[in-house]
């Protein structure tokens, strides 16, 4: 792999990924997961010495038993070489193969090794490979060629994949399981394949419509996109073809915004639902509540359209925070109940559609939802806290169908706080301002680790009586009441319309949904931005826009928030060419009261 000293790797290691995910400094794949799977490979092939833990030696030394280890280059249709990683079982009895393109990362097949041996475990011949361009240099899990970004070259190369997987494996049935990148790319290769030989797809974290995952509401998700052209193994210039590279910087700066979203449509595989559901391809998708690569309502769209076998798994957390564990490197002795659940019932999907178990997937309802922070934890030392019982997950035929009614809450002027009320009648008549431009406390979270810290446990903690009054507006509910200990069940997506003007002829405005607590700290529900350009200046518009979906249970006692600010670091910002602050002005106005419609369970 390189010239480094193979790692060490020990129960700490394993408890590091078990109790902190595979999110590391920066928005890298973290050591551990790395060492886990660096130090399996190195066993796998015979070196001596490598330091595992018993329970990895022992799922090493049983797939050695049962299988042959491969390290094959595989042409793609053009000549580029795809670095691969296979394991082959013994014996004459037909056998199917699970076919895994990597995630987006520098180390391409490799941080998952873990996952492959327990699939061979459950008698599955494995095939992973890297999608052509990502990878570090040198490294023998990095693939030729220029990152494709799930396009036209990369649903080719993954029936270049199958083509060798059929002669070099003989396989029974062909499954397809992605994680992130390779989550999409398995939809698109199933779709796409001119043999329509993909049985079943297992899409994890995965996207709907990448265009309006990465540009949407006018607003460019600016710190996802730069994550993922810093995350490929190597500099732009050396990972991209000169077009992708043009459309990547045009698409930070700002510009020909229409051929990005062409760009992106074509490798959304919500495009190409009607040739997934001709096939009749069983699909299982996995996403997050707070995901900050790709947001959740249109992975919802995209499952909604479905008409094959499907299943919709939405979990607390961000992107890989649920399933990533498990994939790296999840042994006995969980940290707590329910980590392990995410892996295992994807890997219960590919059993019951490629080996025929008959377990109980046909009797799952489609859609099985989390719901926001249901759990219960303990304090441990260092000042986080564990789960003891995990948060509750609700079952529905349909995401639609977790939306039964909802309600209507209007905002007000500002009263002795300085603060709007939420109200139940509407008011009209009243303007408020703040200034546009500046970063406030109110913020989505960091990019993938204030969610990875929400599935472990411990969501990000707010104090609203600490945000920047002059650069955001906040309104609020009383403390509400309900039945039992739930004063609302949120289920479903929120809208809010609000009537902006602003100083200049362009506004971002973004909008977030609080609960807030008897002591006066707060959890985020929900987010979105909207950025309108075009405006005539000191002139008023009426917006309207919709908040990512979310399932939350607000407490009985606590009240509801609404806070809306100019920037997030996720995100552009309309006067981000501009030298000074301007102002926004949020009003109310006759026949399009300011409302924020609440979608209740």
């Amino acid at each position: 792999m390189t010239s480094d000293q193979t790692p060490s790797v020990t129960e700490a290691t394993l408890s590091d990924i078990a109790t902190n995910g595979i999110w590391g400094p920066g928005h890298s794949v973290s050591q551990a997961v790395v060492d886990v799977s660096r130090a399996l490979l190195a066993s796998l092939q015979g070196e001596e010495g490598v330091e595992l833990p018993p329970e990895l030696s022992e799922l090493v030394a049983e797939v050695q038993r049962i299988a042959t280890i491969g390290l094959p280059r595989i042409t793609a249709h053009d000549g580029t070489r795809l670095s691969a990683f296979s394991i082959k079982l013994k014996g004459d009895a037909p056998r199917p193969v699970v076919i895994v393109p990597a995630g987006w990362n520098p180390y391409g097949w490799l941080p998952f090794l873990y996952a492959y041996l327990k699939l061979a475990q459950r008698g599955y011949h494995v095939l992973a490979y890297s999608p052509r361009g990502i990878g570090i240099k040198g490294w023998l899990s990095t693939s030729e060629g220029f990152v494709n970004v799930a396009g036209p070259n990369d649903w080719a190369d993954g029936s270049s994949v199958i083509d060798y997987a059929q002669e070099a494996l003989d396989p029974s049935r062909i499954g397809f399981l992605g994680e992130s990148y390779g989550s999409g790319i398995s939809q698109l290769v199933a779709a796409h394949d001119p043999a329509n030989r993909v049985s079943v797809v297992v899409a994890l974290s995965t996207w709907g419509n990448l265009a309006t995952s990465l540009y949407n509401n006018g607003t460019r998700h600016l710190e996802a996109v730069q994550a993922l052209i810093d995350f490929t193994g190597g500099p732009l210039e050396e990972k991209f073809d000169e077009g992708t590279q043009r459309l990547l910087k045009n698409f930070l700066s700002g510009r020909d915004l229409d051929e990005v979203v062409e760009w992106g449509t074509e490798r959304s595989p919500e495009t190409y639902v009607d040739q997934t559901n001709a096939r009749g391809i069983p699909t299982f998708i996995s996403n997050t509540w707070h995901e900050t690569l790709f947001p959740v309502n249109p992975v919802v769209d995209l499952f909604e359209r479905l008409t094959v076998p499907k299943r919709l798994n939405l979990w607390i957390g961000d992107h890989g925070a649920p399933e990533g564990p498990g994939l790296a490197g999840l042994v006995a002795g969980l940290p707590f109940p329910g980590l392990a659940v995410p892996t295992r019932e994807a890997y219960e999907w590919l059993d019951h559609h490629l080996l025929g178990v008959a377990n109980e997937v046909p009797d799952w309802h489609p859609v099985k939802s989390q719901s926001m922070f249901t759990y219960k934890t303990a304090a441990v030392p260092g000042g986080t806290k564990l789960i003891t019982v995990p948060a509750r997950r609700e079952t529905y035929e349909s995401w639609h169908e977790a939306t039964t009614g909802s309600e209507a809450w209007y905002l007000s002027a500002a009263d002795d706080t300085a603060d709007g009320t939420l109200t139940d009648k509407p008011t009209v008549g009243w303007s408020r301002d703040f200034e546009a431009g500046a970063l406030t406390s109110s913020v989505a979270g960091e990019l993938l680790k204030t969610g990875q810290q929400e599935w472990f446990g411990n969501p990000k903690s707010y104090e609203p009586a600490k945000f920047e009054r002059d650069q955001l507006l906040v309104w609020s509910t009383g403390p509400l009441t309900g039945s039992g200990e739930v004063a609302r069940r949120i289920r479903g997506a929120a809208t809010v319309r609000l009537t902006v003007r602003s100083s200049v002829d362009a506004a971002t405005v973004i909008a977030y949904l609080y609960d807030v607590a008897p002591d006066d700290t707060a959890r985020l529900i929900t987010h979105e931005p909207l950025t309108v350009t075009g405006l005539t200046p000191k002139v008023d518009t009426t917006v309207s826009w919709t908040f990512q979906a979310a399932s939350y249970d607000l407490p009985t006692g606590h009240r509801i928030a609404l806070v809306v600010n100019s920037r997030d670091p996720l995100y552009s910002y309309a006067g981000s060419d501009l030298p000074a602050l301007t102002t926004t002005t949020v009003s109310s106005v006759s026949g399009n009261e300011a409302r924020l419609e609440l979608p209740l369970g």
